[in-house]
């Protein structure tokens, strides 16, 4: 995939923040300042910087991976709602505000195999505390009515960042393009 403004591609100090980023920030309480640190920036440079580079495009988003099995959470559930369309924004919000939701997202319908259109990811020590959260939440955010199924995972796959690397474009030039995963 290549990324938008080839014209504008970035420089020596913006790849290695990009490299660096897609590592992964350091688990510090001011992770930016030492991010800046280790490249010779302040941290507002480097605030700055994902920010000019976001705008340009080289940056889509800046998210969490967090490994929730390694903190100990060994049953994970998606749990799938049918909510009413004219209810379905209001409806996340109050899960999206639970604690314990990791996730919350809508997603179109695919009638008639799949009716549910909002999805919650709940984590938990074992099943039977996913479990008592998805009854916890539904009683709490006025669910109750809503059909619902939990689905728990079976297997863990790796997650991790975008990956980027240097190209070589017909002309001769460097080009900035996604590493597949």
């Amino acid at each position: 995939m290549n990324l938008p403004c080839p014209d504008a591609f970035p420089d020596r100090v913006d790849r290695e923040l990009l490299q660096a980023v897609a590592e992964g920030l350091p688990l510090v309480p001011e992770p930016y300042a030492a991010l800046g640190a280790a490249l010779g920036l302040a941290e507002h440079d480097i605030l700055r910087r994902l920010r000019e580079l976001a705008e340009a495009g080289f940056v889509k988003r800046l998210g969490v991976v967090v490994r929730h099995h390694e903190l100990g959470y060994r049953a994970n559930a998606m749990v799938v709602w049918d909510v009413p369309d004219a209810r379905v924004d209001e409806q996340g919000r109050r899960f999206g505000a639970c604690d314990f939701v990791t996730l919350c997202y809508q997603r179109p319908r695919r009638l008639p195999e799949w009716r549910y259109n909002l999805f919650t990811m709940i984590h938990g020590k074992d099943r039977q505390e996913v479990l008592a959260r998805v009854e916890q939440l539904a009683r709490d955010c006025g669910a109750e009515d809503l059909p619902r199924r939990v689905l728990f995972s079976r297997r863990r796959f790796k997650q991790r960042g975008a990956r980027y690397g240097t190209g070589r474009r017909a002309n001769g030039s460097d080009s900035l393009r996604a590493v597949p995963k």
